[in-house]
């Protein structure tokens, strides 16, 4: 559970605090006995707490291609990470990694700590993905071939432009929006999403991500990683990463065009998860989404992404978990995260226009749902102010019941 200090701050978390420790409890109770299965939903919990809580709800055939899913990609993802592996050995690896999963004997030693259980004994995953109905393994296989091309292209090409950005998101998560897409088609609950909307839902997860863990990855051993576009001013791998200080308002000025480019997937995310049917893939979808944008309201003209992570407190991720249920839920917490980073724009940002249209274009679309009196909010907002950071533009001051932990 949360800390004691921050509960005493916000004795609200108490409770969600605890329900998500008993249902995470519960979860850990239901890991299958057979070896392979048991292997994989152990390792789940393991690399991913949060999502393995999530994917519990989830039907157990579909629950079992997800997990199996997320496993071949997370093993991918180690592959792509480890920058001790040379590039020789790295690509043909990735390319060829979609026929590895149908090899119940292969395996890769890299990665650390859970990591490197899981390439050691990937074989356990091997054998539960060919457990799976064959619609699964198509759309696994098909997701796995096209992720580990892009991670090779990649390898070899540095990210310099946005349409790299794009192209390089697309590849690492775009394509698993398109597989969970495929997936929930698969298992009969969902009719086939488009692409694009599919696309968008990974995107917005990614960049959050890399916006989030720009330290992370510079201080990356034995080599550094940038995904973030080059931006004029700025190298931000050099400069900020030894003197941080001296580059401060050009780095944040970056930090919030970053913010404001991941942005532009909110109404495709939106759109994706207001058709949903099924109340276990909705919820599914949905928290991650409601983390991103509380993410990135916390990160945006914050210097404290240059100097560690930036992240919601767990007493609210509790919260999240716990009232996410219908879109109203979703529709509320994009509108009052919107409302924070709304809050920080300062009109001397190059982007302060860019960032309030796309902020607002936002608030619109909740507030046209007609669903915003249906929910709990997440912030308590004042009278509305004027505020001289922006010319010409009122907003409603929010008084924050978040906060950022950095570590």
């Amino acid at each position: 559970m949360g800390s004691l200090g921050a509960i005493l701050k916000h004795p609200d978390d108490f409770y969600p605090l605890l329900k998500l420790k008993m249902a995470s409890r519960n979860a850990e109770k239901q890991i299958p006995p057979e070896p392979h299965w048991r292997f994989c939903y152990s390792m789940l919990h393991k690399v991913s707490r949060s999502f393995a809580l999530v994917i519990q709800q989830l039907g157990p055939q579909l629950r079992d291609a997800v997990c199996i899913f997320y496993l071949v990609l997370r093993a991918l993802d180690t592959v792509e990470d480890d920058t001790s592996i040379p590039t020789d050995v790295k690509v043909p690896i990735l390319i060829a990694f979609h026929q590895h999963i149908y090899n119940r004997e292969w395996h890769f030693s890299c990665g650390s700590k859970d990591y490197k259980v899981l390439m050691d004994q990937f074989h356990h995953v091997s054998n539960a993905f060919l457990e799976l109905g064959k619609s699964y393994q198509e759309a696994i296989e098909n997701i796995t071939k096209r992720m580990g091309a892009g991670m090779a292209k990649f390898i070899c090409k540095e990210v310099e432009t946005v349409d790299d950005y794009d192209e390089y998101c697309h590849y690492v998560a775009g394509l698993v929006g398109l597989g969970l897409s495929r997936l929930f088609h698969a298992s009969g609950s969902e009719d086939l999403a488009p692409d694009v909307p599919s696309n968008s839902m990974g995107l917005f997860l990614q960049k959050t991500n890399i916006i989030r863990d720009y330290l992370e990855d510079i201080n990356e051993i034995p080599k550094s990683r940038m995904f973030w576009p080059h931006r004029s001013g700025v190298n931000m791998l050099t400069n900020l990463r030894t003197s941080i200080e001296e580059n401060s308002v050009k780095a944040v000025q970056c930090l919030n065009d970053m913010v404001t480019n991941a942005l532009i997937h909110v109404d495709d995310c939106l759109k994706y998860m207001s058709a949903l049917r099924n109340l276990a893939i909705f919820r599914f979808c949905a928290i991650p989404q409601i983390m991103a944008i509380g993410t990135l309201a916390m990160c945006y003209n914050n210097i404290e992404v240059f100097r560690g992570v930036v992240k919601m407190r767990r007493g609210l991720t509790a919260k999240v978990i716990d009232r996410t249920k219908t879109m109203a839920d979703v529709y509320g917490a994009f509108f009052d995260f919107s409302c924070m980073l709304k809050s920080k724009i300062d009109r001397s940002d190059p982007n302060a226009e860019k960032t309030l249209s796309r902020v607002e274009a936002i608030q619109k679309t909740c507030r046209e749902s007609g669903l915003l009196n249906k929910r709990k909010s997440y912030i308590i907002r004042s009278e509305p102010r004027y505020n001289s950071a922006l010319d010409g533009h009122f907003h409603e001051m929010c008084t924050w019941v978040t906060s950022y932990q950095s570590v």
